[in-house]
Formats: C-alpha cells, sequence, structure tokens
C-alpha cells in the first residue's frame, strides 16, 4: 500500500492505494429514517480529501449574507464545492460532513439547504452542531467534508 499526503490550501489530500470500489450508504431499518444525510457511508479505496471548515465568505474574505443564516448556508455549501473541485472531487464524492451552527434558530434553513443539496445524490453521513462562536463574529455556519474520489478518476 502506498500513502501519499500532498496540501492544497483549505484541503489535505490522502491518497492510499487501494483498489476503488464506490461508496456504499447505509440507512438501517433499526434507526429512526434520516433527513438530508444518511446513517452509514462506507468507502472502500480510493483518494481521500479532507475540507477545512468552509464559511460564508467570497474570495475576497468578505462575509456573504450577514445575519441571513439561509444565504450563508448557500455560500457555505458553495465554498465546500469550490474547495472539492479544486481536488477533484465533487458533492456526490463527500461521506461525511460536520456543520457548525451558532444558534439553534438556524438549524432548519441549514437542514432545508443541505436536503435540496443532496437530494438528487447520496447524502453523505452528517454531525450537526451548535456552537458559542466561530472565528468571526458574524459569521453564522460552518462545514466541513471528507470525500472519497473512486481511483478509476
Amino acid at each position: 500500500m502506498q500513502v501519499v499526503w500532498r496540501m492544497i490550501p483549505s484541503l489535505f489530500l490522502l491518497t492510499v492505494g487501494l483498489q476503488a470500489q464506490e461508496n456504499q450508504h447505509l440507512n438501517p431499518p433499526e434507526l429512526a429514517p434520516p433527513r438530508g444525510y444518511t446513517h452509514v457511508v462506507t468507502a472502500m479505496g480510493g483518494r481521500l480529501v479532507f475540507v477545512a471548515g468552509q464559511v460564508a465568505t467570497d474570495r475576497q474574505g468578505k462575509v456573504v449574507g450577514e445575519n441571513d443564516a439561509a444565504r450563508q448556508t448557500e455560500k457555505v455549501f458553495e465554498n465546500v464545492r469550490l474547495a472539492l473541485k479544486a481536488a477533484g472531487a465533487e458533492l456526490k464524492d463527500v461521506v461525511k460532513i460536520t456543520g457548525f451552527l451558532t444558534d439553534e434558530a438556524y438549524i432548519a434553513a441549514y437542514r432545508q439547504t443541505r436536503e435540496r443539496i443532496f437530494e438528487k445524490i447520496p447524502a453523505p453521513a452528517s454531525t450537526l452542531l451548535v456552537v458559542k462562536r466561530l472565528a468571526r463574529p458574524e459569521l453564522l455556519i460552518e462545514v466541513e467534508a471528507v470525500a472519497v474520489i473512486p481511483g478509476t478518476r
């Protein structure tokens, strides 16, 4: 097995030399049906992509959607998509996301956007946390992601 680490701004890439298989998304019937996420995702082989926490900023670092949780959620997921693209990955390759919200009042907007984004592709495993604050006080939402790119790409 060959392991290779490369660093791209906001991304850590781990390439593991194993035979690639498609990711498997599982929702055991013993667990409550998930809304907008998958309980279990298995990934065999391929290239791991770790996306650092993305926030609602444009390329100049200016906050997009100040005081607007829905707009910030849209921008956060757009930034996740752009970070994945830099590594040759897509949203369909995401196996795990972790969301951080600064207020539980933002949960509905976050979930609505997440469900829409993953509506036509397998939703990743997901954890959602409400935290006291993010790195800047005007930021309401942050999302980090892990993706697995099949070895055939």
